[in-house]
């Protein structure tokens, strides 16, 4: 496994590449985070068990994190806590190291990302368009390759609409099953801690690793009858106007799910739509002037405030409270025809959003673009209900995604159904320029990577220094003077690997390398004809170790990044 201060260098290096400041409200200096990776390094080698040893993490802004202010995404709002929020600390206890506080949709009112006096957080793969809200930050901080996993909240979809947009997982957890002390709520009674990774086990984990027993009493939840997972799946055309292709995309998501064995039902989505206009247009969005009114009320026409969220919260001070009561009669009656149409399924599966607008569409519109993101998420806490959001393929060229929604306390049966949708990953070995801390590695990082382990190559090959820009070793197998050469094993996701082979040099290539345990992994290997000249430095056990007698490397700046490469699967930012 890399080491936490090799994982914390990796990260910086990261973010200096990206180059996207708008992601970050507090970012930690880093011989600090340093500090706090040494120690956890010094813990895993006295023998503590760390599960998340060697991982980086972010914090959305309305989280507290002992020593950083906690902003909700408003200066003036900002207070310095004296501890971390309870989910913190756990994963800090776990091993994992923070990054950071992360910007956000102010107040944690928004699902666009764009309501900040910290800037407009852009979407991770195309900057012209919104990367979700508002969780923004954390969001875009794992879509980057920077944090291996972050945390947001979720009360109308905050946790699952900027995965949605930058193509990763989102789990949104049954209500009280993480700990919320030490978060700035937004609507107290329906707040969620949720967690964005680039694969479902990794948010998987840290999720586990977050919860606590829940003070709420556990539903009798019927025991499912045997058989196939059964999933409410509505019609495309009973889910209003949606953007062009993203029908389809349903289609192709539900009929996967079919493919691997799960029956598809039919279901009205109606109710699950009628709630969600409720929590913004209904009496519910007076629990946010419970939270901040007071504050936004007396810093009325403050620099620092958002002037679309102050005027939510503000307006949200007259609802009546006959208003409220006559919504929770409604909302109970709605919650009550969403689960009598869902019936003994296990999960009902909804894209995630009907459309993805870019900042000039929020611009123009900022209130209509963001009720119409929560088409489908905002029901889901006011229905007291589960999700789990993931990747389904893409649309024109950004991510589309969609949820797998269930009953309170289904959280673990929500994620083996998203398991379905979500392809495998794949392991890669490397040698030379990917290592970690060598120039190409962020290659693997931009592209979901994470280093599995550390080993050697079976004794059987043979490596030597090329002559190309940056410096790289090809790797051979050879019938006799061969030895066993140091090697990473990576994992990626499916389509990380396809986007690293599209772009692949001559005269590298991908083969089948043994490793020293006698498993077999695609790893890079070099053509035969490029070894002409080349000079042989297998004697000295890899990469690493004949740096010091070669040339020295040239700049990372100067090197071609992996994400900005054009040809066939990779395409340049969008500008």
């Amino acid at each position: 496994m890399i080491s936490s201060v090799e994982r914390v260098r990796a990260a910086y290096a990261r973010i200096a590449q990206v180059d996207r400041p708008e992601v970050w409200i507090g970012l930690r200096p880093q011989e600090d985070v340093e500090a706090d990776a040494a120690s956890v390094d010094a813990r895993a080698a006295s023998g503590e068990r760390l599960p998340l040893a060697g991982t980086v993490f972010a914090v959305k802004g309305n989280i507290d994190v002992a020593g950083l202010p906690t902003t909700a995404g408003c200066p003036s709002y900002a207070y310095r806590p004296e501890a971390d929020a309870p989910v913190v600390a756990r994963l800090r206890a776990a091993g994992a190291v923070v990054l950071g506080t992360t910007n956000l949709d102010q107040f944690a009112t928004g699902l666009v990302g764009t309501r900040s006096p910290y800037g407009a957080v852009r979407n991770a793969l195309d900057p012209a368009y919104v990367s979700g809200g508002s969780s923004s930050g954390s969001a875009v901080a794992v879509a980057l390759g920077i944090a291996d996993f972050a945390l947001g909240t979720d009360t109308a979809g905050s946790g699952r609409v900027p995965a949605a947009f930058n193509g990763i997982v989102g789990l949104k957890p049954t209500r009280g099953l993480v700990p919320v002390e030490g978060v700035v709520p937004a609507c107290a009674s329906l707040d969620c801690v949720t967690v964005f990774a680039r694969t479902l086990p990794e948010a998987e984990r840290a999720l586990a690793l977050m919860a606590a027993p829940s003070g709420r009493e556990l539903p009798a939840l019927e025991q499912r009858r045997p058989g196939p997972w059964r999933i409410a799946v509505p019609r495309p055309e009973r889910l209003g106007e949606l953007e062009e292709g993203w029908a389809e995309a349903f289609g192709s998501a539900a009929a996967r799910l079919a493919e691997a064995g799960a029956e598809l039902l039919e279901v009205d989505p109606t109710p699950f739509i009628e709630a969600a206009a409720m929590l913004y247009e209904g009496a519910f969005v007076a629990e946010r002037y419970t939270a901040v009114g007071t504050f936004v009320d007396g810093h009325a026409g403050s620099a620092d405030l958002d002037p679309t969220v102050a005027g939510i919260i503000s307006r949200a001070r007259d609802v009546p409270a006959h208003r409220f009561y006559a919504d929770l009669e409604r909302l109970s009656a709605l919650r009550t025809r969403a689960l009598t149409a869902l019936g003994d399924t296990d999960a009902l599966l909804l894209p995630t959003t009907p459309g993805h607008p870019t900042l000039a569409d929020v611009e123009a519109d900022p209130l209509g673009a963001n009720a119409r993101l929560g088409r489908f998420t905002n029901s889901t806490n006011l229905f007291d209900l589960a999700a789990v959001a993931v990747p389904a393929g893409e649309v024109n060229g950004l991510p589309f995604g969609v949820m797998v929604i269930g009953q309170a306390f289904t959280d673990e049966r929500l994620v083996r159904i998203a398991g379905l949708l979500a392809a495998p990953p794949v392991r890669l070995v490397v040698v030379g320029a990917h290592l970690s801390g060598q120039p190409l590695n962020g290659q693997l990082l931009s592209l979901g990577g994470r280093l599995v382990r550390t080993t050697t190559t079976a004794s059987a090959y043979r490596l030597y220094a090329l002559e190309t820009v940056p410096p790289k070793p090809g790797l051979v197998r050879a019938e006799e003077g061969g030895a066993a050469i140091e090697a990473e094993v990576w994992q990626l996701p499916p389509e990380g690997l396809g986007a690293l082979v599209a772009a692949l040099p001559r005269p590298m290539a991908l083969g089948s390398v043994e490793l020293a345990d006698g498993s077999f992994v695609t790893g890079f290997l070099c053509e035969p004809a490029a070894l002409d000249g080349a000079r042989e430095i297998t004697s000295y056990g890899g990469w690493r170790a004949a740096l010091p007698s070669l040339a020295a490397l040239p700049s990372p700046a100067a090197l071609p990044s992996l994400v900005r490469t054009e040809g066939p699967g990779l395409s340049p930012p969008r500008t």
